[in-house]
This record gives C-alpha cells, structure tokens and sequence, in this order.
C-alpha cells in the first residue's frame, strides 16, 4: 500500500513538473509574440514615414502643377492678344496695299499722256521738278509702307509661333507631372494597404498573445492546485493512509425544496451532466459536475453516515455517504476533506472542499447518486 501510495505521490510531482514545462513554454511562445509585436509596430512606423514622405513629395508636385497651370493660363492669354495682333497688322497691310493700288491706278490707268498732262501744266521749272518729285516720293512711301507693313506681320508671326512653342513645353510638362502625381497617388494607396496589413497582422498576434497569456496563466493554476494535491497526496502517504483533513469553514447550508440540497450552492457552473456521453469514459457520465473555484465549501445532499472520507485514484479526495435504503452519494476530486470515515453527518453539513485531485482537468466537485448500486440522474431528488 505504501508504496502504491509512493508512486500516487510520484505521479503528481510528473504532472507539477510538466505543468511548470508547460508554463515555460508558453512564455518563449509569449517571448516571440512580444518580439512579433515590436517587430510590427517598427515595420508600421516605418511604413507610416514612407507614405508621409509620399504624401509630402505628392503636395509638391501639386503645387508645380498649380504654377504650371497659371503659367499656362498666363500663355493662352499671350497668344491671344498675340493673335489679335497679327490680324490688326493683317489688316494694316491690307489697307496699304489697297491704298497702294489705287493710287498707282490713278496715276497710269491714263498711261503717261495724264502723266505728262500733269509735268506740261507746271509754271515753272522748280513747280515742274517738285511735282515729278511728288510723285515720286508717293511711289516710295507706298512701297516703304507696304515692307513695313509685312515685316511687322512677319514679326507678330514669328512672336505667336514662340509663344505657341512655350504653351506647348508647358502643357508637356504639366501631362509630366500629372502622370507623376498618379505614381506618387499610387505608391501612397499601395503604402496604405501595406499599413492596413500590418494592422490587421498587429490585431491578431495582439489576439493571440492574449490567448497565450492566459494559457499560461491556466497552466500556471493548474501547477499549482496539482502541487497542492502532491503536497496533499504526500501528507496522505507519510501519514499512512487517508486523505488530507481540514476544518469546516460554514455551518449547515440547505438549498431548495428537493430531498437533497445541492452539494455545491457556490459553483460557476455546471459543466457536466449525468448521462454525457465523452470520450474517455464509457456508458455516459455517471453524475453531475458542478465548476467552482478550489477552496468552495461542499456539502452533504442529504443525512446519513460517511463510509469513505479518503484518496482514490480517480476520484481524489472523496466522501462516499449511506443514506439508507439503497441510496448512496459521491463526492469527488477535494482538495481536502471535513469529515472521517464512520462519522454521522447532516443534510448540508460541510464535507470539504473543492479541488482537482484524482483523474481531474480543473478544480470541480463531481456529484454521483446511486440507488442500490446503479448511478441515477441527481437531478431526480434536488
């Protein structure tokens, strides 16, 4: 027996130790998670600086294209009074040629006799050589006019032709620097979905960081209520047999109307039934188990005589009460007992207290009533 009890000891200390394995590991596991999230936060910082350096460089190409454009306005405006100008020098060289014309038809559409006519007519020699003067000068004028003329619509030519060759550059640098400020739009938006991605990576390593915190923190309850149940199993053994016994903290609680009163009034909740049907056992769960922090007061359903208050492989520390004709109750999986073998209990008379010893995955009380040795649902007498 005791060295049954040795190795119940031992199997306890392997669960402590892997429990701490476990809690170890799920730290590097948080480790990397903490890296992975320095990691991201420098990588959105990073990107957050490109699309500001973007966005810095797009205002820029904003603003030459705003200059573009009024140097642009500023040209068509140019060319248009540069316009209105060779139509007017047109128009003036128009006039004098058709002023021309006319003059040089006057004067020869009577051929030279009018000419002559008008040379006979003189008084003199000096009024003769004025009027051949005359018309000479008027031929010359007419001609110096006419080159005038053509030369200023030579010029207003030459100056819209430039002016149209300036508005040209303009309008090719400002299509240069549209397609430019669509680069930059589109190295921003793409900037903007990798900051998104990065994001949406910061949301779920954070998640999952959570969610290994609180594995760990588990595991680490786990290891401890495990080290309490080896201390507890320890104490058993040393002492030769029995569980580990504890005062009661509460007089009797009775709850509801039924014949039993429940076993645990200071559970979370019910977290299994009678007749579940799991894996590991076979024919359905054969009681009810009621979740509760370890320490919980646990009390007798009903009066009646303890028959086992000690350690079992599977059910830990547990309490096994006769209620008389058959019926019997099972308490299961304490941390430590308040009771003895032999003695006489009341209905909800403190029995002990809430654990997770024997075969057990967190601290729960399991609650088994059974009539002439075959489990029934207890829920049938609460």
């Amino acid at each position: 027996m005791k060295k049954q009890k040795r190795r119940i000891v031992g199997g306890f200390l392997v669960l402590v130790m892997c429990a701490g394995m476990s809690l170890n590991a799920g730290a590097v596991t948080i480790d990397e998670a903490e890296k992975k999230a320095d990691q991201l936060e420098q990588q959105k910082e990073s990107a957050e600086a490109e699309k500001q350096k973007l966005t810095t460089r797009l205002n820029g190409i904003i603003d030459d294209m705003n200059e573009t454009q009024e140097k642009l306005t500023a040209k068509e405006e140019e060319i248009d009074a540069a316009e209105q100008e060779l139509v007017q020098a047109k128009i003036d060289e128009n006039n004098q040629y058709e002023s021309m014309k006319k003059r040089i038809k006057f004067m020869y559409e009577g051929g030279n006799t009018q000419l002559l006519e008008v040379l006979v007519k003189s008084e003199s020699i000096g009024d003769l050589l004025n009027k051949a003067e005359y018309v000479s000068q008027l031929s010359l004028y007419d001609r110096d006019m006419l080159t005038e003329f053509q030369n200023t619509v030579k010029e207003v030519e030459e100056k819209e032709a430039a002016l149209k060759a300036e508005y040209e550059e303009l309008n090719e640098l400002q299509d240069q620097l549209s397609e430019q400020q669509t680069e930059v739009q589109e190295l921003i938006d793409s900037k903007e979905a990798q900051i998104s991605d990065i994001q949406d990576e910061i949301k779920a390593n954070a998640e999952t960081l959570d969610r290994l915190k609180k594995e760990a923190e588990e595991a680490k309850r786990l290891r401890e209520e495990q080290a309490a149940a080896a201390a507890a199993a320890a104490a058993a053994s040393s002492s030769g047999g029995g569980s580990s016994y504890t005062a009661a903290s509460s007089g009797n609680v009775v709850s509801g109307s039924g014949y039993f009163t429940h076993p645990c009034p200071g559970m979370t909740y019910q977290s299994s039934y009678f007749g579940e049907i799991r894996e590991f056992e076979v024919g359905g769960h054969k009681g009810n188990d009621y979740a509760a922090p370890a320490g919980t007061p646990t009390y007798a359903a009903a009066a009646g005589t303890v028959v086992i208050a000690g350690w079992s492989n599977s059910a830990g520390n547990w309490v096994v009460i006769n209620h008389g004709n058959g019926l019997v109750t099972k308490y299961m999986h304490h941390s430590s007992l308040c009771v003895s073998a032999g003695q006489y209990v009341e209905k909800g008379q403190q029995i002990g207290y809430v654990g997770s010893t024997g075969q057990s995955t967190g601290p729960h009380l399991h609650f088994q009533v059974e009539l002439n040795g075959v489990a029934v649902s207890p829920d049938s007498y609460m």
